[in-house]
Formats: C-alpha cells, structure tokens, sequence
C-alpha cells in the first residue's frame, strides 16, 4: 500500500471513530451480536439514526453483518478484524469505562433488559405457552398485579410516610396495605392532585411540607417512602437526616431515585439539583443521617423507558430492643 492510501485509511478509521455513538455501538456489539432495532432500543435512538451509523462502521470494515429472516444482525469480531483496526480500536476502548461514564452503564444495563426479552422470546421455540406467558399474563391481569400483591407482605398495622407524594401513586398502593399513611408534598398543586385521586381513601392524611422540615413527629411513622424526590432537594444530607427523625427506631427508608447520569439538562428542562446519586453516595447519605445496613439494588430498566437507570435503597433507623433487624 502507497503511503498516500495508508494515510486516507487511517483518517478513514480515525473519522469513522469520531462520534461517541459510533462507539458506543461498538462496545455493544463486542458483547452481542445485535439487530438495529435491539440496538436502537439500547441507546435510545431512532432506528433510522442508528442504521446510518451502523452503516459508517460496516463500510469502515468494523463490523461484520448477515442475515437472519427479516432481520440483519451486526457483531464486532476481534479476531478477524485487521490488526491495525484492532490495535486502534483495543486502544479506544480501553477508556470507555462504564464505571466513569454513566451513559455507558447505562447501556449496559438496557442491554441486558434487552437480552433478557430476547431470552424470554426465544422460549416459543420450546414451549409456546412459556414463551408468552408473561405476555398473556398482562394482557389478562395487567402488569402491576404482582408487585400490588407484593405489597401485601407489609404489616398491616403500620404507618408510611409517603415523602414528596406528588399526585399520590405511591401513596395510593401503600393506603391498600397499611393502617395509615401520612402523604407529604410542598406544592398545594400536588397535594390537591393526591386528595382528587386518593379520595375514595380514608386512611390517608395529606400534609404540606418540606423534605428538611417535614410535618411529622419524631419517631411518627413505622416506613417513609421518598420515591424519585432526592433529586431535586438542594441539601439531600439535611433531608435524610429529617427522615430519620420522623421513623421510629426499627423502621426502614425507602429511597427510589435516579442512577448517576450526565444529563446536565435536567437541571433546566425539570429543575433537578442533583443528577442521580451514586451507591457510595446514597449509602453515605443514609449513614451519616443514622441509618444502618443499606442496601443498594439497580432496577431493571425497562428496554423503552427513556430516563436514566433508577436504583432502591433501603436502611433501618436502628432496631428495637430484643428485635432482629433484616440484614
């Protein structure tokens, strides 16, 4: 090859590499063989904007294609890429981290909901009623029947703080469950929402407040929930530290909220101050504010959702005397 030629084909791969996407999608496709519409719901982008991508990459020689049906299925192979793509490429990905970047974890974690449909599909092959269950269980009871009838396991007699109730969802699946619930929100908006929808509940007391100075006794509540909240309150440790004050001793936080992400528009667009916490952060949050044992679990992320990843943590506001707390 003349030195002219190998000088256009590095600039061709150089440019080929020059959009975050394209890398992303090559990071996806060195862990699977994909289709464009598995990887359109991965990254969260139109079909059409990835096959124009996918279509750089195949004509750059960076991926490898064949069909399958109606379908056509890409795969990034090392082994059989030319060793100056794959030195170059080698070199690329080895500072595309998931654990610095939380587009790229949240790849990651779309990729396995995907995977774990494919999974759930392909059981037609072997049994079409396993296969479709799932489906046929929606269409018959909804997708929300199970996790209601989780609810059930809660005691009976317990009081839950719904902190930050907004137009009262959380709050109207726990007043089912529960002896009472205590639905917290600063916005007379929201409160007014909660109560239209809520008021076929009796057992439900609304009350204006904020997250740092709630409207609670100390020690009133056996559960607070706080569900996609922290993010927007300008100090979370003050706030944590005011939920622990409201549940008794032995009673347990809920926390549900975003995944560390970088979507700095969020901060515009739906005036959050923080975007998403990190476990460590979360669990330090919990602790200094005097709770114990959190446990951190990610969400399955659901393939067509669009936000970021979202995370549950759970700690206790200390045990009882003589009473075993959950580890």
């Amino acid at each position: 090859m003349d030195r002219t030629a190998a000088d256009t084909l590095v600039t061709a791969r150089l440019a080929a590499l020059g959009e975050m996407i394209r890398l992303r999608l090559l990071r996806l496709l060195e862990e699977e063989e994909l289709s464009v519409g598995e990887l359109a719901r991965v990254v969260q982008l139109p079909q059409s904007t990835v096959s124009r991508h996918l279509k750089v990459l195949a004509d750059g020689e960076w991926l490898f294609k064949r069909s399958e049906g109606t379908a056509t299925l890409y795969r990034l192979v090392l082994d059989d890429m030319d060793a100056n793509a794959r030195a170059l490429w080698l070199a690329v990905r080895a500072q595309m981290s998931p654990d610095h970047s939380p587009e790229l974890a949240e790849d990651t974690r779309r990729l396995e909901s995907v995977l774990a449909e494919r999974r759930t599909d392909s059981q037609s092959f072997f049994g079409r009623v396993v296969g479709e269950w799932d489906d046929l269980r929606n269409d018959l009871f909804g997708d929300r029947a199970t996790f209601q009838a989780m609810l059930s396991l809660l005691p009976r007699d317990w009081t839950v703080a719904d902190l930050g109730c907004g137009t009262g969802n959380a709050a109207e699946l726990l007043a089912a469950n529960v002896a009472r619930v205590i639905a917290v929100d600063q916005s007379a908006p929201m409160i007014k929402a909660a109560k239209k929808r809520l008021a076929g509940c009796d057992n439900v007391d609304f009350r204006r407040g904020d997250l740092d100075a709630l409207p609670l006794s100390a020690g009133e509540v056996d559960a607070a929930v706080c569900v996609l909240v922290l993010h927007h309150v300008a100090d979370p440790s003050a706030a944590c530290a005011e939920i622990h004050r409201t549940v008794r001793p032995g009673g347990v936080v809920l926390i549900v909220d975003m995944v560390e992400h970088e979507r700095a528009s969020y901060r515009h667009t739906m005036g959050h101050r923080w975007l998403g916490f990190s476990r460590s952060a979360i669990e330090r949050l919990l602790t200094q504010a005097g709770f114990r044992n959190p446990k951190y679990q990610e969400l399955r992320s659901h393939p067509e959702a669009k936000g970021p990843g979202l995370f549950a943590c759970t700690a206790f506001a200390g045990s009882d005397a003589g009473r075993k707390v959950p580890e």
